[in-house]
């Protein structure tokens, strides 16, 4: 692997006496960064670690700031019930690796975004988002306060629409300033790429939440937009749009103006304007082949259109 020798070395000076890196494998489904699994062999048998390296400019510029976090956020949750990473150690700027890197244990389970059991994994879901929303954190170790990933200027529209008013009314929405709102721990990248399954049927648990860069503190709506946008772009607008019941009805709480709820769905899912590209490559890769820029802007298109006849 291009770019692995100082990392390597670096990994190396981490582990047990007596453990060796017996091989290396790159896992599928990352946009940000490259994903490693790593084999260590020693004394105590056989265990499998995680590298995450930034390599594309831009991550590697934002590095120091988003492994950071998430380096601050496996140590935190590690006194918690979220299944999460157990960190191994940090090198956000790269001082000993070929490249910015975060090491952390390997957590069981897969991922899962075929359409089979869709609903009940959406179940599980939304009660793990409740969890995590319910992780207390003290005020001086709150992660960064939450950001927009879109702006009315930023918004890439569709170049072919039958319904351009529906965009526009859509743009027209974040013009305003958000609504108010009771923050909260947020994972702030919550969907089903980003979570681990085991077992099948009844016995399907969640075994596992990865990527906590993005993780900050805002309104739990917000995490609920997100989940329900990619539910919607993955398995079909109606399913994205119980999510937020779904969440409710594990406990969770989200504002009650229907204006709110519209703001926050919105805001979500123009950053996904006009094809969802962002997150259809790694899902691709995981076997979605059939979610094509022409079936994701379609579906966008309809979640914006189920959006406003529910809260507008």
């Amino acid at each position: 692997m291009q770019g692995w020798g100082a990392t390597r070395a670096w990994v190396e000076k981490r582990l047990a006496d007596g453990e060796r890196i017996e091989g290396a494998e790159r896992l599928r489904g990352g946009w940000t960064s490259e994903m490693r699994r790593l084999r260590v062999e020693g004394p105590g048998g056989r265990r499998d670690l995680v590298l995450r390296s930034f390599v594309k400019p831009f991550y590697v510029q934002h590095a120091d700031g988003l492994l950071s976090r998430e380096a601050a956020i496996l140590r935190l949750l590690g006194a918690t019930d979220v299944p999460a990473a157990t960190l191994v150690d940090v090198d956000a700027t790269a001082t000993h690796c070929d490249h910015p890197s975060l090491l952390m244990s390997l957590l069981p389970g897969d991922v899962r975004l075929d359409d089979r059991d869709a609903e009940h994994r959406a179940d599980l879901l939304a009660e793990q988002l409740v969890r995590i929303h319910q992780v207390e954190v003290s005020p001086d170790a709150r992660p960064r306060t939450w950001q927009a990933w879109t702006s009315p200027e930023r918004v890439t529209l569709p170049r072919y629409t039958a319904r351009p008013e529906l965009w526009r009314r859509a743009v027209d929405v974040i013009r305003h300033d958000p609504p108010a709102l009771r923050p909260c721990f947020l994972h702030r990248d919550f969907h089903p790429g980003n979570v681990l399954f085991e077992g099948e049927g009844d016995d399907v648990r969640i075994s596992g939440v990865v990527d906590w860069v993005e993780t900050s503190w805002g309104p739990a709506d917000l995490d609920v937009a997100h989940c329900s946008t990619a539910l919607s772009l993955l398995h079909g607008v109606s399913l994205g749009m119980t999510f937020a019941d779904r969440y409710l009805a594990a406990g969770g709480r989200l504002a009650e103006q229907c204006a709110a709820h519209l703001y926050w769905r919105v805001i979500d899912a123009l950053a996904f304007a006009p094809d969802a590209e962002k997150v259809a490559v790694p899902w691709r890769e995981l076997g979605r082949a059939d979610l094509d820029p022409a079936l994701l802007s379609s579906r966008l298109e309809e979640y914006l259109h189920a959006l406003f006849d529910r809260y507008a």
